[in-house]
């Protein structure tokens, strides 16, 4: 069994586990669930916990540098850590989509605009259940419905924060923090992909100023050396001295 072959196995069973969970975890919190449903949505809930840990000790184990592996996995780790992060790994659903543009360029911002909005309203979504959860705890709580959730991790993932609803919890803080945090980051993917769309915009026409990519780089090396030139385009021939 190799890496390859056991993520190839685990890609849809995982991607299932994560809707599941995501579902469960929902159900729970919004119904606020007793008895028998709460029963059923907390095995649910184990069960995707025991199929992430099982799958992050699996690749661990197969990893031929564990120490290396571990380093570039941290996020694996996290999603083990903390459940709330698995609806996340839907993200990887969107790697089947494949973004049409002009250029390579154009496809990388347009994935990388998807990828952003997606992952902003999972968080969106999973800490306005999070910080509910938590809230209803306290008999000071005023984000008390779902509702008041939504609206109060929309405004905080933009930074807004109008302080109309605010937690009080120490756990209601924690994911205050995480989702702020989650907010700057997504406010700078889209910051910087926006002013690359803006920049090749305004080079259009003048494409001695529009930036190569490195498949483009590779492309035209391959085309020079099938013609029997130096594919070295690092450097340019430089006159004689006079």
């Amino acid at each position: 069994m190799t890496q390859e072959r056991w993520r190839k196995l685990t890609y849809w069973p995982l991607i299932v586990a994560s809707f599941a969970f995501i579902v469960a975890y929902s159900w729970q919190v919004i119904a606020e669930l007793r008895g028998a449903p709460r029963v059923l949505t907390a095995t649910i809930i184990l069960v995707t916990w025991i199929m992430f840990v099982a799958d992050y000790l699996v690749q661990l184990s197969l990893a031929p540098k564990k120490g290396a592996w571990f380093r570039a996995h941290l996020f694996a780790l996290a999603v083990v850590i903390v459940p709330a992060l698995k609806p996340l790994r839907l993200l990887r659903v969107l790697t089947l989509f494949r973004p049409f543009g002009r250029s390579a360029g154009d496809a990388l911002r347009a994935r990388l605009m998807i990828y952003g909005v997606a992952s902003a309203l999972i968080v969106v979504y999973i800490a306005a259940l999070s910080v509910l959860e938590a809230e209803r705890a306290s008999t000071e709580a005023n984000i008390t419905s779902f509702g008041d959730a939504i609206w109060w991790a929309f405004v905080t993932i933009t930074t807004v924060g109008y302080g109309d609803f605010t937690p009080v919890t120490i756990a209601g803080r924690v994911v205050a923090v995480i989702l702020m945090l989650s907010g700057v980051a997504v406010l700078g993917i889209s910051t910087a992909t926006l002013a690359s769309w803006v920049a090749e915009r305004a080079t259009a026409g003048h494409e001695e100023y529009q930036p190569a990519t490195r498949a483009e780089v590779r492309k035209l090396s391959a085309q020079l050396a099938a013609l029997g030139a130096p594919a070295d385009t690092s450097s340019t021939a430089r006159p004689p001295d006079a």
